[in-house]
């Protein structure tokens, strides 16, 4: 079974290239498909460039930034395979990889997610996430019942979660369709918390594979323009929240967390604009 892998690149640096060596040496069939928002730094032309005579190796220009989800869209919308993996240019899979994620999928299961690791091992606590519901939110924060216990130990099998990490996403194909695939109104950040919200709203499941480890070398796109980044981060999670926390029903509690929200950008500015000069 084919397995399209579908990488959104701007400006993500030279470490594209293992990302997609190390997909390529997958012991299952794959293909490779590289969506590149605008980049200027030759990346996406210098691994086409390389893998010219391969055709599992494909690369889509959009010749501008579109956004995570709108690029994963275009990807998928090219793709062979009747599975998808949406990978991150800064995550490295082993050979196996991709097969041990796949024992999990079945015809409930739209979603497999894996355990993101840094460089020295260490597991990142938000490869398994929660809805951050407001509620969830006062009450972890007051130490109350009904908050979240994020630092808790991630599961060494399967386990049913809410959320996992959008840095690797292996999804049945038809699932990604019948869900209309990314939402597009989310330019980045959260997009991968929709994704499996709608999903659990339909019934599927949402896996995260935790015997399956994967190396998250975190790439410098996000590094050089991180003012940007993080306003596309603050406006997401409030267009999350409209859409998906029912305390959004009523206007005064949209409107404290829209204050709430761009308050904390403003605050997060000066620290921001220090790490973009240096």
């Amino acid at each position: 079974m084919l397995t399209s892998v579908v990488v959104v690149l701007a400006n993500s640096g030279p470490l594209t290239r293992e990302c997609v060596a190390c997909a390529l040496a997958s012991d299952v069939p794959v293909e490779v498909i590289l969506v590149d928002n605008g980049s200027a730094d030759g990346v996406p032309e210098s691994i086409e460039r390389a893998h010219a005579g391969d055709d599992r190796v494909r690369v889509i220009y959009n010749r501008a930034n579109l956004g995570f989800g709108p690029a994963v869209n275009r990807g998928a919308a090219k793709a062979r395979g009747e599975r998808l993996l949406v990978l991150n240019p800064d995550c490295l899979v082993a050979p196996d990889t991709i097969a041990r994620m796949a024992t999990h999928l079945d015809r409930q299961t739209a979603i497999v997610g894996a355990v993101v690791c840094d460089d020295a091992g260490h597991a990142d606590p938000a490869s398994r996430r929660y809805d951050p519901l407001l509620r969830r939110a006062i009450n972890t924060k007051l130490g109350r019942a009904g908050g979240i216990d994020i630092a808790g130990p991630l599961p060494s099998g399967a386990e049913d979660v809410e959320i996992v990490s959008g840095a690797i996403l292996l999804m049945p194909r038809a699932a990604f369709e019948r869900l209309g695939g990314f939402d597009e109104t989310f330019f980045l950040h959260c997009e991968d918390m929709d994704l499996c919200r709608r999903a659990r709203d339909q019934g599927y499941r949402v896996v995260l594979a935790g015997d399956v480890r994967v190396l998250h070398g975190k790439g410098v796109s996000s590094r050089r323009r991180p003012v940007f980044v993080s306003w596309h981060k603050h406006r997401s999670m409030y267009l999350w929240f409209r859409r998906h926390d029912p305390s959004a029903r009523h206007a005064p509690m949209r409107a404290a967390v829209w204050a709430g929200i761009w308050a904390h950008f403003l605050l997060k500015l000066p620290g921001l604009w220090m790490r973009r000069r240096r």
